[in-house]
């Protein structure tokens, strides 16, 4: 069972947490929070985040893109603790259990919802196998702020309230959820440089090297800041103390992530998914005080 629950890689999940959150946010600002679509859609988010964390692992080691003691969370196929058979079982369980309760969204959603969950699915597949597999392509970062920010986001608001609004806050939270879930990858990808670079696979950090790609987990962070502080600027100027609450903390991760390495680092990653899933929850909180913007795009009624 530890080896199971290591596969999952619990301190990554509240980056698919944070999403739904943030959506939920933007949702009782515009007055439409509703329960049990959000919990729907919080478990589908963690089973899907689970699936492609099991399809990370089983496919790495079946393209022999992992090895035995890496400098990472341990991997329990690779170290001969999990069967390779059980894990792509599990991965099929996983991406089978995430379709059942996503479908159960169409009734708040409309049968197109459908497409969006097929997107979903494949990219928890595709991000680590296929024919280009976007982990292994320097891809990872771009698709985590689309499928970490943007999609759960927006759809976990749209379901609450039934309107589909690409609005200030909506869009602006969205960008902000996906760039700090991006620099979670990015620390994830900075601490296994070299055993990615052995085994030729190119994330972002392997092409464009860690003082870059450090830099780029800054420079998310302040755009992340910008970005949310934008879309609360109705509230008084007292409530910019989170945003620059979270820019110390992101500040001080920052300088962890340049002096420390290999595992070192996982701490740095567990923190720097949990201060995402904080700023998602503290969201939920200034939104509650927002009221709405009569000026809203809305795209679909």
């Amino acid at each position: 069972m530890r080896e199971w629950i290591e596969a999952m890689r619990l301190r990554t999940l509240p980056v698919s947490v944070a999403g739904v959150v943030g959506g939920t946010a933007c949702a009782i600002y515009h007055h439409g929070f509703s329960l049990l679509p959000f919990l729907i859609c919080l478990v589908f988010a963690i089973l899907a985040q689970i699936t492609s964390n099991f399809a990370n692992e089983y496919y790495d080691f079946k393209n022999g893109f992992d090895k035995k003691g890496r400098e990472g969370f341990r991997r329990g196929v690779t170290e001969g603790d999990i069967k390779p058979e059980s894990m792509k079982l599990a991965i099929f369980i996983t991406l089978g259990l995430a379709c059942c309760i996503g479908a159960t969204l169409i009734i708040w959603g409309g049968w197109w919802l459908i497409f969006v969950g097929v997107a979903v699915g494949i990219f928890a597949l595709a991000y680590s196998t296929g024919p280009f597999p976007l982990s292994h392509n320097g891809l990872g970062e771009i698709a985590v702020i689309i499928f970490f920010g943007f999609v759960p986001v927006i759809f976990t608001e749209y379901v609450q309230t039934r309107i589909l609004r690409l609005d200030g806050i909506t869009l602006l939270t969205s960008a902000a959820i996906g760039l700090m879930g991006a620099n979670v990858l990015i620390v994830n990808n900075y601490r296994d440089m070299e055993d990615d670079k052995s085994v030729g696979k190119k994330t972002s950090v392997v092409i464009l090297g860690r003082r870059v790609m450090s830099g780029v987990y800054y420079f998310n962070g302040i755009l992340a800041a910008i970005f949310l502080a934008m879309a609360t600027t109705a509230l008084p100027f007292w409530v910019s103390c989170g945003w620059l609450t979270y820019f110390a903390f992101h500040s001080m991760l920052w300088q962890k992530m340049r002096n420390g390495s290999g595992s070192a680092l996982n701490a740095v990653l567990k923190w720097t998914s949990f201060l995402m899933l904080a700023v998602a929850c503290y969201l939920i909180i200034i939104c509650s005080a927002l009221k709405p913007d009569p000026n809203d795009f809305i795209l679909f009624s």
